[in-house]
């Protein structure tokens, strides 16, 4: 009988360890998990960080568009000032 007992704790041993590794893995696979949530969030917050951006982009672009447009305008008028300026001196001597 007390080879019995020996040898049935000899055979636990590996078990033992085994259901030990075990609980380490599903530790671990519970962390993996947590971390791959938390970085998927991260991920979908950046992705709506880039699509801000690339539509702030956007309106810029067509703001320098416009101010182009605007600072040309400008300059038209400015020579046809001069031009109107210059007819009344004309008209004045």
């Amino acid at each position: 009988m007390a080879t019995k007992t020996a040898t049935r704790g000899v055979e636990l041993e590996p078990i033992d360890r085994l259901e030990e590794k075990l609980k380490l893995l599903v530790g671990m696979v519970d962390r993996l998990k947590s971390e791959q949530a938390r970085a998927t969030e991260e991920n979908q917050r950046l992705s709506r960080d880039v699509e801000n951006l690339r539509a702030r982009l956007a309106a810029n672009d067509g703001l320098a568009s416009e101010v182009s447009g605007l600072k040309e305008e400008r300059e038209l008028i400015r020579t046809r000032v001069t031009d109107m300026l210059e007819q009344l001196e004309a008209l004045n001597l």
